[in-house]
């Protein structure tokens, strides 16, 4: 599965170059962060300087994953196609020794096929995955400048990680609740209700948002069974306009749905609060240090921007 790159679950800072083209005298910034795949905009992709003769580009993942592929693509500047033709994949756990995926045999780095035009999609699969936190590209040969996107293909180390069901509706309406509704203007075919709170979901009303702004609300889902949760993707929305999203959370879990525990890290005296969205359509994954196993979910918002609005999907197995 993807991890992060196109959908901004990756952050910008977690994305770091070896130099990067200023072009239009200085003024547009062919920047790391650009680099991400099917990115829109005059300037939408990493470019590496002119000057630069050892470019690479890398990822921090924040922790040891399982890398299985990547997906490149090039991108055009002032109508001249560019891109990586060619690359090498290097990888790290601590971000200062790195180590070159090798041919069949280990004789010598492999070095990937890119792509062939500014837009296309080349995707390579590598031949044994990588458990690593640094993932860092390395292009061989470009055509014209060395501007790329891309992407990361893995998952978890644990294999358990899979989507539980909202955003393919697998789990029902009637499996989300909350505790309060929405409806802007008071209006009751202007109801923001929870079974909308499903990552991605489009349309006017296509989140869940509570009545009030306050740390008491919460989002609940029912897993219909008991279910290993291993993560949480959240994501904001917009009403009419206006930027809304919940900037931090808690988590609470449940077998009854009656009696309830807030998640804590191993070790820790606090309930954890969860860093959230930042504006009103990236995903921000967040990952359970110590898995747990529930058949109900509840999302406790502690901050927000504007109003209390949540899209969402479950990670586990």
């Amino acid at each position: 599965m993807p991890l992060g790159m196109e959908t901004g679950a990756i952050a910008n800072w977690q994305i770091s170059a070896s130099s990067m083209l200023l072009g239009f005298m200085g003024l547009q910034r062919w920047a790391p962060e650009l680099a991400r795949l099917h990115r829109s905009g005059i300037v939408n992709a990493w470019t590496a300087s002119n000057y630069d003769k050892k470019p690479w580009i890398q990822v921090n993942l924040m922790r040891k994953m399982r890398v299985t592929g990547v997906v490149t693509q090039g991108a055009s500047r002032a109508g001249s196609a560019e891109y990586v033709k060619t690359f090498k994949v290097a990888y790290s756990l601590n971000g200062r020794k790195f180590e070159f995926v090798q041919v069949d045999g280990g004789f010598g780095d492999k070095i990937f096929v890119g792509n062939v035009d500014n837009n296309g999609l080349r995707t390579n699969m590598l031949d044994t995955p990588l458990e690593a936190q640094y993932v860092r590209l390395v292009p061989v040969t470009c055509h014209w400048s060395c501007t790329l996107r891309f992407e990361l293909l893995g998952c978890e180390l644990n294999g358990c990680s899979e989507p539980l069901g909202l955003k393919d509706y697998t789990i029902s309406d009637a499996q989300i609740t909350a505790s309060s509704t929405y409806k802007t203007w008071g209006v009751n075919s202007f109801s923001w209700y929870p079974f909308y709170a499903r990552l991605d979901k489009q349309g006017k009303f296509n989140a869940w948002t509570a009545e009030r702004n306050s740390a008491s609300e919460w989002l609940q889902i029912d897993l219909g069974s008991q279910k290993q949760v291993t993560g949480i993707i959240t994501q904001g929305a917009r009403d009419f306009g206006h930027i809304q999203y919940v900037a931090a959370y808690k988590v609470a879990y449940s077998d009854d749905g009656l009696t309830w525990t807030e998640y804590k890290d191993e070790g820790a005296e606090e309930s954890k609060v969860f860093p959230g969205n930042l504006d009103n359509n990236s995903h921000k994954k967040n990952v359970f240090e110590t898995p747990f196993l529930a058949r109900f979910v509840r999302i406790l918002p502690v901050s927000w921007h504007n109003r209390i609005t949540l899209r969402v999907e479950l990670l586990g197995c």
